[in-house]
């Protein structure tokens, strides 16, 4: 059976006990979602304070680049996000429509030369907030695990 989480219209989110999924278009205002999505995975998972705030952040951040990054702000293509329960963990799957890229072509954000710059640290977050982070579809979708209790 299908519900809907409050605060969000049906034809963009539609959760199951098991799987969660969440279309967004690629505007910078649709960040503004993610944070009552993780809220009501929280709740409905009974997530420690924790894993909810290492979800929130590394989920906004990967919708984010999504966004600016993988779409380009083109606000005619859009960011899908798809969330599963595993038996010990939630799994988060962020995809986008943009060219991908790759991730290991990303400057690490605490070598010297990187240190004063603005930005770069969303890849960073993203792999020492959740217990797995990997990249498929050329980069341009992102999943991260987050053991749960």
């Amino acid at each position: 059976m299908l519900q809907s989480i409050t605060g969000f219209d049906n034809k963009n989110l539609r959760m199951s006990d098991l799987h969660t999924n969440l279309t967004l278009t690629s505007d910078p205002q649709s960040v503004s979602r993610v944070e009552p999505f993780v809220h009501d995975v929280a709740t409905r998972y009974k997530l420690s304070s924790c894993t909810h705030g290492n979800i929130l952040v590394s989920l906004t951040e990967a919708v984010t680049n999504a966004i600016l990054h993988g779409n380009g702000g083109d606000c005619s293509k859009t960011v899908c996000i798809s969330l599963r329960h595993q038996k010990d963990a939630l799994s988060i799957r962020v995809s986008d429509e943009g060219p991908g890229f790759d991730p290991h072509g990303v400057p690490d954000p605490t070598n010297v030369e990187c240190l004063d710059k603005c930005g770069g640290r969303g890849l960073f977050l993203m792999r020492n907030l959740s217990d797995e982070c990997r990249f498929s579809r050329g980069g341009s979708t992102v999943e991260m695990r987050f053991k749960i209790d």
